[in-house]
C-alpha cells in the first residue's frame, strides 16, 4: 500500500522570483498561494493543493507578463520623448 503523499509542485521558486524581477503585487499574491502548497498536502486536502499551485503558477506567470508590458511601454515611452525633443530642433543646451 502506497502511504506516501502525491507530489504537487508549489511553485515557490517562480513565486519568489517574480517580485524581485518583475511585478509586485502580483508577485505578492504568487507567494501567498505557493506557500499554502504544503499546507494543504499535510491536511489531506490534495485538491486544495493543486489549486493553490495553479493559481501560484498563474499570478507568477500574469507578474512577468505585466513586467514584460510595462518595459514595453517604457521604451516606447522614452523613443517618443526623445522623438519630439529631436523634433522641437532643441540641441540639448540651455
Amino acid at each position: 500500500m502506497n502511504t506516501s503523499t502525491p507530489q504537487v509542485p508549489n511553485n515557490l521558486v517562480w513565486a519568489i522570483l517574480s517580485p524581485l524581477f518583475c511585478c509586485l503585487p502580483a508577485g505578492i499574491v504568487s507567494i501567498v498561494y505557493a506557500a499554502q502548497v504544503n499546507g494543504k498536502l499535510a491536511a489531506g486536502d490534495l485538491a486544495g493543493a493543486r489549486e493553490s499551485a495553479d493559481k501560484a503558477k498563474k499570478w507568477a506567470i500574469w507578474s512577468a507578463i505585466a513586467a514584460v508590458v510595462v518595459g514595453v511601454l517604457y521604451v516606447i515611452l522614452i523613443m517618443a520623448v526623445g522623438g519630439l525633443g529631436a523634433l522641437s530642433g532643441g540641441n540639448g543646451s540651455y
